[in-house]
């Protein structure tokens, strides 16, 4: 390829990512506008907490309870090399609060309900349910995606605190009860080094934005499918590869521009 045509394409993708984010945004703006004019869904947005923060339970304790483990695990060989096995209480809680929790958490949550979100949204745009609802004059982005959306941003702060407290309890029993530690030792190394007002709340302002990210992504992705078969898995994949390159991407502003 010539010089001109690397620069042209360049161009052209460019461009293109622009109109993107633009379209996103505007769509983002609608959904939160149809969200807060009456009638407000709150059936329509319990229905969807089940189907985003409980239905995601399992998996997001599991997996904390798991990352907890191997955060002692790793956390003991280390610190048992400086004498400092005292503080493996704090270097888990921390680890989980500021930061694992809130993104894992995100890249699970992104994977298991976010693609499940935009493949439903996806299938009624393949459908033509969105195309009947707007026939009987019924707003879709009042009726399907901002629910959706809104559940993805409650679920998501809770489902995180839910992450590290198993990531806590499972640093206790590999600490503790398999290590020998002391289990006072832990908890009051985590007591003193964890502060609310910076840590804890950090890690839930982290989680909500987290949900924004991945709700309004995974209903965008939806809502624009192409009416295919091939265009809902193109719109389920994309959530996921899109919600968690953003996740990563906004994490590193947020604690390079906060240091939450």
């Amino acid at each position: 390829m010539s010089p001109t045509g690397a620069v042209s394409a360049l161009g052209a993708w460019t461009l293109g990512a622009v109109r993107d984010l633009g379209r996103f945004s505007v769509f983002s703006a609608a959904v939160a506008n149809a969200g807060r004019r009456p009638p407000l869904r709150l059936r329509r947005l319990v229905d969807e907490i089940y189907d985003t923060g409980v239905l995601s339970l399992l998996i997001v304790c599991v997996s904390g309870f798991a990352v907890g483990m191997v955060l002692a695990l790793q956390g003991h060989n280390t610190l048992s090399r400086f004498g400092a096995d005292a503080q493996l209480g704090a270097v888990v809680g921390l680890a989980l609060i500021r930061e694992l929790g809130p993104v894992l958490t995100s890249l699970l949550v992104a994977g298991r309900a976010g693609s499940a979100m935009a493949a439903e949204i996806a299938t009624m745009v393949v459908t033509e349910q969105l195309d009947g609802l707007r026939m009987m004059s019924v707003d879709p982005l009042d009726f399907v995606v901002a629910p959706k959306a809104f559940a993805m941003i409650l679920s998501m702060p809770l489902l995180s605190t839910l992450f590290v407290l198993f990531g806590i309890f499972g640093g206790y029993a590999i600490g503790v009860v398999v290590l020998g530690g002391d289990g006072g030792t832990y908890m009051s190394s985590l007591e003193d080094a964890v502060e609310f007002s910076e840590d804890v709340l950090g890690g839930l302002v982290k989680g909500t934005v987290f949900g924004v990210l991945v709700g309004f992504v995974a209903t965008y992705r939806g809502f624009t499918a192409t009416p295919t078969s091939a265009g809902v898995s193109a719109a389920a994949t994309s959530t996921v590869v899109i919600a968690s390159v953003a996740t990563l991407i906004v994490d590193y502003f947020i604690t390079a521009l906060w240091g939450v």
